[in-house]
């Protein structure tokens, strides 16, 4: 059994007692999570599709800890001008962990 869910305004494939990494969410490590904006649920073969979510659905999600992301490169560059510049920056992640699937 696995479900489409919109997390923080991006998709997931998420299936039951899997672990995840959405943007920051504002709860605290530990507490309870639910989201109601299930686009695509399939179960053992029976596939329900909402327009656009589906009337019901939700998935209970715990929040396991927030953290830093790895560190993203960016560099630009400008040929035979001399510029160059080199930026980085870490995003601020959540670890969830799906509980069900309803």
């Amino acid at each position: 059994m696995y479900a489409i869910v919109e997390i923080a305004g991006k998709q997931f494939k998420v299936a039951q007692d899997q672990k995840i990494f959405v943007n920051r969410l504002q709860n605290e490590e530990g507490s309870e999570v639910s989201f109601d904006t299930v686009m695509l649920k399939d179960n053992d073969g029976n596939i329900t599709v909402g327009q656009p979510y589906i009337n019901g659905a939700s998935v209970k999600a715990t929040v396991v800890k927030h953290l830093k992301g790895k560190k993203v490169l960016v560099f630009k560059k400008i040929r035979r001008k001399g510029f160059q510049k080199m930026n980085g920056h870490r995003d601020y992640l959540t670890q969830i962990q799906i509980n069900s699937i309803n």
